[in-house]
């Protein structure tokens, strides 16, 4: 998607939705610690170091909201962050992390699946790829526990400013043949960079598209 695919509008809500003072709400490494549902929730997933952190950080224009690690699997807990109005962000715990220990696979594994099958306000879920490597086969768990749970998810390409534009256009063509496979896939793949700063506008403005139509 591009900025040509939303009206002003669009551009304008998308700015002032992510334009306030967003903060830490809360984090939840099991089921029983979600806090009460709220307002709107989307959700973040991916694997690990993909740049989660770095795209809640850049969406919300705030540096240090979500911590960033260079240390795979270091995030285990959902983490909520809310901006002040019915819109609250979730940062999902990373996944496909090798050296990670079976036992905290299995414990990321069933919190990602209680909190997609127990929030009636979640409205999507994001799914991060790196647009240097593209869909991995560590990413099939994610689309089968979105799928089990009858979430809608749509993916959002990361770094794309470290590959060629050719690449880039390759990569997409590549993710969205792969989605058309999947009916629980939203259409269109976002792409981003929150090192430069590329592709928020657009990304603010598909949220702001979701919301309304939530409301109609």
């Amino acid at each position: 998607m591009n900025t040509g695919e939303f009206t002003r509008a669009e551009i304008e809500t998308g700015r002032r939705l992510f334009a306030g003072e967003w903060r830490f709400a809360a984090a939840a490494g099991s089921d029983v610690s979600l806090p009460p549902m709220r307002g709107t929730e989307i959700a973040f997933a991916g694997r690990s170091n993909v740049g989660k952190s770095s795209l809640v950080n850049a969406l919300t224009g705030r540096k240090s909201l979500a911590r960033t690690s260079r240390t795979p699997g270091r995030t285990q807990e959902l983490i909520f962050f809310t901006g002040g109005s019915t819109l609250n962000v979730v940062d999902m715990p990373g996944y496909g992390y090798a050296a990670a220990a079976k036992s905290k696979v299995a414990a990321w594994t069933a919190l990602i699946g209680a909190y997609l099958r127990g929030r009636a306000n979640l409205a999507r879920v994001y799914v991060l790829v790196d647009a240097r490597h593209g869909l991995k086969p560590t990413d099939e768990p994610m689309f089968n526990e979105l799928r089990q749970a009858a979430v809608s998810y749509q993916i959002i390409l990361t770094k794309s400013d470290a590959i060629t534009p050719t690449e880039l256009a390759s990569r997409i063509a590549q993710v969205e043949a792969a989605l058309a496979k999947r009916p629980g896939a939203f259409p269109g793949v976002l792409t981003t960079s929150a090192h430069e700063g590329t592709g928020m506008e657009e990304l603010r403005a598909a949220i702001a598209r979701l919301l309304k139509e939530r409301t109609r």
